[in-house]
């Protein structure tokens, strides 16, 4: 008898033959992750600067928005991208949210945090990195799609800065020497907690500005 619960011919579950389990199978037939890891960065410089001139400040974000955001940066890769996962996901020893339960959370995170918290167009810092922080938490607890998330995470974040009036933010520090530290504040919002976050926002909030200023 077959096992329903057997993801493996799931095309968002399959691997590149050729790549020894290490590159998702794809529309290029890439085998290689750094070759891989090339393609899917230029395609989100592609996309993200088509959101910066397309996306208004008063643009209130949906479930179908991040979605499309998926797509269209992933669309020319994985056939599945846009779509919500139907695998479960783990990191570290850390399990997203079960597949199964995707779609009844999306919905919640539409009414939840995506509408409260977009527009972003709060009037103070600290307002406005507390919604970047409950927003990007959510979504990564979630973690709707088989591969970029967190990309497609930070990249919401921007946008909703940009509403804010705020530059582009500046994430190195966040997913480099502070990534420990990022997931932790990921973890943290099992809880609802979300000012492990909110500090880290706030911190990138300030060094963009800052960097901004000295260009």
């Amino acid at each position: 008898m077959a096992d329903r619960y057997d993801t493996s011919q799931l095309p968002e579950d399959q691997y590149e033959p050729g790549s020894n389990g290490t590159v998702l199978r794809n529309l290029l037939g890439i085998t290689d992750p750094a070759e891989m890891e090339l393609h899917e960065t230029a395609e989100l410089w592609v996309v993200q600067g088509k959101l910066f001139e397309e996306v208004s400040p008063d643009q209130s974000f949906t479930v179908a928005d991040i979605c499309q955001m998926h797509k269209s940066w992933l669309g020319n890769i994985y056939p599945w991208a846009g779509v919500p996962r139907s695998v479960n996901l783990s990191k570290d020893g850390f399990n997203f949210a079960m597949a199964r339960v995707i779609p009844t959370l999306l919905d919640e995170f539409e009414a939840k945090q995506l509408r409260p918290c977009t527009p972003c167009r709060f009037s103070s810092n600290d307002a406005i990195a507390h919604a970047l922080a409950e927003v990007h938490v959510e979504l990564m607890l979630i973690h709707p799609f088989r591969e970029g998330n967190g990309r497609l995470g930070r990249l919401l974040a921007t946008l909703m800065a940009l509403q804010a009036g705020l530059p582009q933010l500046e994430f190195s520090d966040m997913i480099g020497f502070r990534r420990e530290e990022y997931f932790a504040a990921v973890r943290a919002g099992l809880d609802r907690n979300y000012q492990p976050m909110k500090k880290m926002f706030s911190d990138v909030i300030e060094r963009s500005v800052w960097l901004w200023n000295e260009q």
